[in-house]
């Protein structure tokens, strides 16, 4: 009887701690309940806030681009009022000149009419000259040539997901710069770099970024999934440091070993002076010449004309540098056009040195190169050129309209021409109406001399109106805008061979 009293005692034991702990449990799960509907209250307040900012950012993104469209229907407004004003006032005239035409006809004297019938002939004829071409064609469009690109973002709304906060595996492992594989391009660097051999953890992206070329913090270039990349508009003559890192879900690895590298000191190269981040571009390179620990950036010319000289200690001419530049047989860079930044109505062909456009409507297309120092001389071949459109050409920032003639806004410095005459245009404004246009097979130079900060053009290699742009500072792009009527082609230029029919300035 008592070993079993003692059995039972103990097994009573054994479950009344079973039961005090069952007690402190249902405790916890109690407070885990409250706990949950507290945090629950929290994380809906963050999402509703984060969702919040999220269409607080969409409606101020709405209201910009609902400015633009407004700056956009005012502007075409005023071209067209200003036209209407232009052409009554013209219509005035030329009905009042018909009306005394008419009663002269009716005048019986014959002597009093041949006194002014000669000078009133040649009053219609100049007043029917007047209304040449372009005067009754509309120099607006009615269309809004603005498509709201809204796919990136509904697909990231429709992706829009919680992120579970575990750490999953380690950060990545340093990334490894492949020297071999780093070439250079007139003023571009390629960089390249792949994970270590051995590495087995998953990388998401790579970030890589360069100081500014005088030693100062480093700057991200490149954030993205690709193991190579190309950075444009780098300083000449320059030492730029370089470095790379990986990442994932759970964090950052470690930089690479950083890269110095030197760009070129060779005074035929341009300084792009562009702001960070730079514009990339992703392509293969001609491997010019290796990278080590320091690298020389030797520049190489694919593309089409642009040279830079750079004044000399004896202050020459502009017109004995350039003869003595080509005596010297120095070499001349070259650029080609942008398809990137260029309108999508524009046609490339011919490794991008030819271009033309598939709408009626003038379109812009820039040089890949831009200028900011120095003297800069190319020319382009009008190699079709039917029923007498108005090409422009000339120099833009880099964020210049591209759905215009260029010279309409205030990016933009430029002569526009047709088979008769020419004029020079800048923000809208056009001067200096100079005789003498273009047809098939003519040549259209550009003089960009940001020493003198003056813009100067010429037709088949004869000075077209006096200087065009004074006082012009900053980093200018070639640009050329066109329709489908006009074809143009750059060109291969030996500069002072135009230059020298210049007068010097």
């Amino acid at each position: 009887f008592f070993p079993l009293q003692s059995q039972l005692s103990q097994a009573l034991n054994g479950l009344s701690d079973r039961a005090k702990e069952a007690k402190e449990f249902l405790v916890q799960l109690r407070n885990m309940v409250q706990q949950i509907q507290e945090n629950s209250v929290e994380f809906e307040a963050c999402l509703v806030a984060q969702c919040d900012a999220l269409i607080d950012a969409l409606n101020r993104r709405k209201a910009q681009l609902l400015s633009r469209v407004n700056k956009e229907h005012e502007h075409k407004l005023k071209v067209v009022r200003d036209q209407i004003s232009h052409c009554t006032v013209k219509l005035r005239q030329t009905t009042g000149l018909m009306e005394y035409c008419l009663e002269v006809i009716k005048e019986n004297d014959p002597s009093g009419f041949l006194q002014i019938s000669d000078a009133l002939i040649r009053r219609v004829h100049l007043t029917e000259d007047q209304w040449g071409k372009g005067t009754l064609t509309p120099r607006m469009t009615t269309d809004f040539d603005l498509n709201l690109d809204n796919a990136p973002l509904l697909q990231s709304i429709h992706q829009l997901d919680f992120v579970q906060m575990k750490v999953s595996s380690p950060v990545p492992a340093p990334p490894i710069l492949q020297l071999e594989e780093c070439c250079t391009h007139n003023n571009s660097a390629t960089l390249s770099w792949k994970q270590p051999p051995l590495s087995t953890v998953q990388v998401e992206g790579y970030i890589l970024e360069l100081d500014d070329g005088n030693g100062g913090q480093f700057r991200e270039v490149y954030v993205g999934k690709e193991t190579m990349c190309t950075v444009d508009g780098l300083h000449f003559n320059s030492t730029y440091s370089a470095r790379v890192k990986a990442f994932n879900k759970t964090g950052v690895s470690p930089y690479s070993k950083t890269l110095v590298l030197q760009t070129s000191e060779d005074t035929q190269s341009e300084e792009q002076t562009l702001p960070f981040p730079v514009p990339l571009e992703r392509s293969q390179l001609r491997r010019m010449s290796p990278f080590s620990s320091t690298l020389n950036l030797q520049p190489s010319f694919p593309g089409r004309s642009y040279f830079e000289l750079r004044s000399s200690a004896h202050q020459l001419s502009l017109h004995s540098s350039l003869q003595s530049l080509n005596s010297a047989g120095e070499p001349i860079a070259w650029f080609s056009f942008d398809p990137a930044s260029a309108h999508t109505d524009i046609i490339f062909s011919n490794d991008n040195l030819t271009v033309t456009c598939n709408s009626y409507d003038d379109r812009v297309v820039l040089g890949k190169t831009g200028f900011s120092k120095g003297l800069h001389y190319w020319e382009l071949s009008i190699d079709r050129y039917d029923n007498h459109p108005d090409p422009a050409f000339g120099v833009a920032r880099i964020d210049v309209l591209k759905d215009a003639m260029l010279g309409k806004d205030d990016k933009a410095w430029a002569m526009y021409v047709d088979n008769n005459r020419s004029w020079f245009m800048h923000n809208n404004s056009h001067t200096n109406r100079t005789e003498g246009g273009i047809t098939k097979g003519a040549t259209v130079g550009v003089l960009l001399d940001l020493t003198r900060r003056t813009l100067t053009f010429s037709i088949n290699e004869d000075q077209q109106g006096p200087v065009a742009f004074e006082n012009l500072e900053g980093l200018f792009f070639p640009a050329v805008s066109l329709n489908r009527n006009v074809q143009v082609r750059a060109l291969t230029v030996l500069c002072s061979l135009w230059l020298s029919r210049l007068p010097l300035m």
